[in-house]
């Protein structure tokens, strides 16, 4: 690799740069690193880390004549209206997983060497179809708990080739907490928005298996489900909170296989918690460009 120039990035919808940080610890030098992202919180974490990034805004506002070639596109468009969470959900048709045509336009108008898409697993399949046509690639299905404790299906569509599914490394989710125990062997999906930390919350997570809980109790954690329901029946919040915590934030860190601090050094819990939920998988990332060869852009 010619390490005296590097490769053109261009990130839609770019969030906390987890792809910039996965090419970074690929050692792939970057020469410039184009992000669109509208929310300023994951915007404040890039910029702390990776000053350089040239921030363009709104994806619809984006004049692909401006930029220099794109040797790598990344985008994970919004997966709101895509989502089985969601009861009515609209798929593409919806306002906001619609901007995955924006993303298209501006893929098929900087043609880049390589491009990398990522949306959740649960969406329709109908939905799928569509974005395998138009991309003209099936998609390779990756769950994060084979990189880290916690359970995040994913889609990934792209044209980097003999991209294969990441060994489990069997991370249980018991050894990523900073104290207290858990009851599950992985965590459920990291939500932008946890259950709240009251006495429903706790049946929420108990009946939905929905958000993340710490345990303060080791015998109540290791009660059934419905004897655990069943124990908190007659009790207030106050005496729920002495049962069970949230995560932290360092902890979804950990889920998300991010460094530690790498947004709880920078932002509030709230909207850290929702900028690590939108993020991807940093190792799941990694490893699919692990199978990249930038050589021949690199080189012209």
């Amino acid at each position: 690799m010619n390490t005296e120039n590097g490769i053109n990035v261009l990130s839609l919808f770019d969030g906390i740069s987890v792809a910039q940080l996965a090419l970074k610890q690929l050692n792939i030098p970057i020469n410039n690193y184009y992000a669109s992202e509208i929310d300023k919180n994951p915007i404040k974490v890039t910029q702390h880390h990776f000053p350089g990034t040239i921030q363009l805004g709104d994806v619809r506002s984006i004049d692909t004549s401006e930029l220099l070639p794109i040797d790598l596109m990344v985008f994970g468009s919004p997966c709101q209206d895509l989502s089985s969470l969601r009861k009515n959900r609209s798929g593409l048709a919806g306002e906001k997983s619609s901007l995955f045509y924006e993303a298209l336009r501006i893929l098929q108008e900087v043609k880049p060497k390589y491009y990398l898409m990522e949306n959740v697993g649960s969406m329709s399949k109908r939905d799928r179809k569509i974005i395998s046509d138009l991309l003209g690639v099936e998609p390779i299905q990756i769950n994060s708990s084979l990189v880290g404790p916690a359970l995040r299906n994913r889609l990934y569509w792209t044209n980097i080739p003999n991209v294969s599914i990441p060994t489990d490394n069997k991370i249980i989710l018991q050894k990523s907490v900073e104290n207290g125990w858990v009851d599950k062997r992985k965590a459920n999906a990291i939500l932008t928005k946890n259950v709240p930390y009251t006495r429903n919350g706790l049946i929420r997570y108990l009946t939905r298996s929905i958000g993340q809980v710490v345990f303060l109790d080791k015998d109540f954690c290791y009660e059934s489900k419905e004897r655990k329901l069943e124990l908190i029946e007659d009790m207030n919040d106050e005496e729920v909170k002495k049962l069970f915590r949230p995560f932290t934030i360092s902890e979804l860190e950990n889920m998300q296989t991010l460094p530690y601090g790498y947004v709880s050094s920078i932002l509030k819990p709230t909207p850290g918690r929702k900028s690590i939920g939108n993020s991807f998988t940093l190792d799941s990332v990694k490893h699919i460009l692990s199978h990249a060869d930038f050589n021949t852009t690199m080189d012209e």
